[in-house]
């Protein structure tokens, strides 16, 4: 359990962290004076993802001056989304602010997240990118493309350019816990959530320091993740493609039919050829897509712990989270 304290916790705000020593220093200075100017009381959930570096190690330093600062370390590196879940599952401020250990999104931004949930009775308040200039082309495009796509099978609730930056009133969090989903993408969860929102925009600024934890090879397991856990559609794309692949078929039965009774039966060939090549390559996207639904049905059926406490400095003799995870290890 939690350390007790002398009054409850205002805010809580949780930072997920794989090797991040390079920019440890300077989200430590920009951090802590934003929130003690805030006035209330806090705690700051820095999760480290079984960083390989020194991270684990600064953080232990910075906390001997910094009592609001608390550290969840877990046993192997489970993935940013799991080490999210490990952070609010564990929080205990009336309301949590998610942040990136990059400052590509700013912290001074949470007073303004604060007072506007505040202000008008919000659950959630939404950190949303009005300026990405400082990401590359690609990047931009990409992101683009993922926001739209999203649109499109989540509804309209999704907030284009809206990332992992947001503040939840403890009932988000508690809704959010109670949901039984195992391959988590908060950025779609938390508007199917549905709850009375807000938001505030901001510029997006370059990383302080280290390499992105977002490779194109996550990028995508995220999209994969998004698509096939919140929508059905890639099932109902391989029926159309299936039914396409038949009307395909029933041309060239036409074809063949035709060039036979005319004797011309050898140059059908390259149609044969072509069309089986096309029906192949179908019948591997639907099993493909099959397979992915499968895939999370074996997850979900198996239910394992998806992250591991080594250690909370609130909670010293925990070892393992006390709500059971539900976001699985990345793959590869």
């Amino acid at each position: 359990m939690p350390e007790e304290r002398d009054e409850p916790v205002a805010l809580s705000v949780v930072i997920p962290m794989y090797n991040e020593e390079e920019a440890l220093p300077a989200l430590v200075s920009r951090v802590r004076p934003v929130l003690d100017g805030l006035g209330v009381a806090h705690e700051v959930i820095a999760v480290d993802d079984g960083s390989g570096d020194r991270t684990a190690e600064l953080l232990a330093a910075f906390r001997l001056g910094w009592p609001e600062l608390r550290i969840i370390s877990l046993r192997r590196n489970s993935g940013h989304q799991a080490a999210l879940t490990a952070g609010l599952d564990r929080s205990a401020g009336a309301y949590v602010v998610s942040l990136d250990a990059d400052l590509q999104d700013p912290p001074e931004k949470i007073p303004e997240m604060l007072a506007l949930a505040r202000a008008e009775g919000l659950d959630i308040v939404y950190g949303v990118r009005a300026d990405r200039s400082s990401d590359t082309g690609f990047k931009r495009w990409t992101a683009g493309l993922y926001y739209r796509l999203m649109r499109r099978l989540a509804g309209p609730s999704v907030l284009a350019q809206a990332g992992d930056f947001r503040l939840l009133s403890r009932a988000a969090v508690d809704a959010l816990k109670a949901l039984p989903d195992q391959q988590r993408v908060y950025r779609l969860l938390v508007p199917w959530l549905g709850f009375p929102s807000g938001q505030v925009t901001y510029e997006r600024a370059p990383r302080t320091a280290g390499r992105t934890k977002y490779p194109l090879g996550r990028m995508i397991r995220l999209a994969v993740d998004s698509v096939t856990g919140f929508s059905a559609a890639p099932l109902r794309l391989a029926t159309w493609l299936g039914a396409g692949a038949f009307v395909v078929c029933l041309g060239l039965l036409v074809y063949t039919l035709t060039a036979f009774a005319l004797g011309r039966t050898v140059p059908g060939w390259t149609s044969l050829f072509t069309g089986l090549v096309f029906i192949g390559a179908v019948q591997l996207i639907c099993v493909g897509l099959l397979g992915e639904y499968v895939g999370r049905i074996y997850t979900a059926v198996q239910n394992r712990p998806t992250y591991f406490v080594r250690n909370d400095t609130s909670a010293p003799e925990a070892e393992t989270p006390a709500d059971k995870p539900r976001v699985p290890a990345p793959r590869g």
